[in-house]
């Protein structure tokens, strides 16, 4: 039995990562991380957006089980529990360090100890409106949040320095197991950074490679998403100034993970603690002409999945397509915990290496976007079923980047993988409870009206 620590980032696309081939991004402790433990090469969040995605990793739910369909927190069921609530019955001392962003407040989550818990005020994020579609009032003024500023990571710093202070004065005298959750902000926008971690990319050359040229970026989701949040004002000056920010942004977060590294080996906690290195979702940053995530891409529902500790080998590297129901099935694995047998996920320690017919379920029904979508993948192929949209199937293992759509030709294949989705829900009937909430949230808050173009909420 041992404990665990999971660091959660938000909104870091593994592929900026040089454990994932990137070429310049500096990510020294995330690669030693990789060398000590595990990596999984597929790893998938269970809806690429930050509420949802967080409520299903902690509930063990599938997002529309729950159901938490956007960033709206306004008339949604709370009580359901939680990994941090059942492992603490059975013995576990849980902590969590910083944003709780999920369907309840955090003090109801059922955590033995929460330290700077945050959580974005109620509502929440109220845009989701779909007929007509929402569109963000200024948000094209979203591209100009980049570049240094003194305190750009003052809130991690705090959690970061809160999670080493209780790993030197407190997990040393713990009598029980400990799993401890470390939440931090950043990689997610805005991207203001400080200079120490800002300037080291000053000068790159490096626009997306895959714009609005390709075939990808014109499907009718991704003409929404770019209307929604104005995309297509972004200058090509804030363009890049957005993706230095980002950069630097991820080396930020990866010199924290080092802090973490170094204080396990100086109170020797180490060889009795388990470490996992994730993300809430991805981000498209540029790619086809989109931001941030609420997509089926590749770039918005991969994440980071690092394991590392007494539990897991050195130095190998998993293809067998992961999320994060199976980092919180493996929690309970670690710790010789009982988990609820209705829960979702397989222990990571439990998947073999390579498994072509492992099946991921992903889901969207948040703003942005006229209507849901769910994403399967197995083996090499992945499939984006759209509710108002055509769909869309790609070969990842010779098109990664889904540049092209192979629904028609391919149609045995497509009818596979729409049989697994199936296997999991209706999706009619999902896609149309989603809609029917989302409406009702809006009407409950007065927020709802018929023009387009004046949406009564803001940024």
């Amino acid at each position: 039995m041992n404990n665990a620590i999971v660091f959660m980032a938000d909104e870091h696309n593994p592929r900026y990562s040089s454990v994932f081939g990137h070429p310049f991004i500096r990510t020294p402790n995330l690669q030693n991380l990789a060398e000590r433990g595990t990596v999984y090469e597929n790893a998938y969040t269970p809806c690429p957006l930050c509420m949802p995605s967080r409520s299903a990793f902690l509930t063990g739910k599938r997002v529309h089980e729950m159901p938490v369909f956007s960033n709206c927190v306004a008339n949604i069921n709370s009580g359901h529990p939680t990994f941090g609530q059942v492992l603490a019955k059975q013995g576990v001392y849980t902590l969590n360090i910083g944003t709780l962003h999920a369907f309840d407040r955090p003090e109801n989550l059922g955590f033995s100890q929460l330290i700077l818990p945050h959580a974005p005020p109620p509502p929440g994020d109220c845009n989701h409106g779909r007929n007509p579609l929402m569109i963000r009032r200024n948000a094209a003024q979203r591209a100009n949040s980049f570049g240094p500023r003194d305190n750009a990571f003052d809130r991690d710093l705090k959690s970061i320095n809160a999670a080493i202070e209780w790993l030197t004065t407190q997990a040393p005298q713990m009598s029980q197991p400990w799993c401890l959750v470390i939440n931090l902000y950043k990689p997610h926008f805005p991207l203001f950074t400080t200079s120490k971690f800002w300037e080291p990319y000053a000068g790159l050359l490096d626009p997306p490679a895959f714009g609005i040229e390709q075939a990808s970026a014109q499907h009718p989701y991704a003409q929404d998403l770019r209307a929604h949040f104005q995309f297509d004002q972004f200058t090509p000056a804030q363009i890049s100034g957005l993706r230095q920010g980002y950069f630097a942004c991820v080396s930020f977060v990866d010199a924290q993970l080092g802090r973490i590294l170094e204080t396990l080996e100086v109170t020797r906690l180490a060889n009795t603690t388990n470490l996992f290195y994730t993300s809430d979702h991805g981000e498209m940053l540029g790619k086809f002409g989109l931001w941030w995530k609420s997509n089926g891409y590749e770039d918005a529902v991969r994440i980071p999945m690092i394991a590392a500790g007494p539990d897991f080998s050195s130095a190998q590297r998993v293809s067998t397509p992961v999320d994060l129901h199976d980092l919180q099935a493996t929690l309970f694995r670690v710790m010789g915990a009982e988990r609820p047998s209705a829960w979702h996920g397989t222990a990571l320690l439990d998947l073999p290496q390579h498994d072509s017919n492992r099946v991921i379920f992903s889901e969207y029904h948040g703003h942005g976007t006229r209507s849901g979508l769910f994403v399967i993948r197995k083996g090499d192929w992945k499939l984006i079923y759209y509710m108002a949209g055509p769909h869309q199937l790609f070969d990842l293992a010779s098109d990664p980047q889904e540049l092209a759509n192979v629904y028609l030709k391919e149609t045995a294949k497509a009818q596979e993988l729409e049989q697994e989705l199936r296997r999991i829900c209706n999706p009619e009937a999902v896609n149309q409870h989603a809609h029917q909430i989302e409406h009702a949230q809006l009407v409950a808050l007065g927020l709802w009206n018929t023009d387009p173009n004046r949406p009564d909420v803001d940024l």
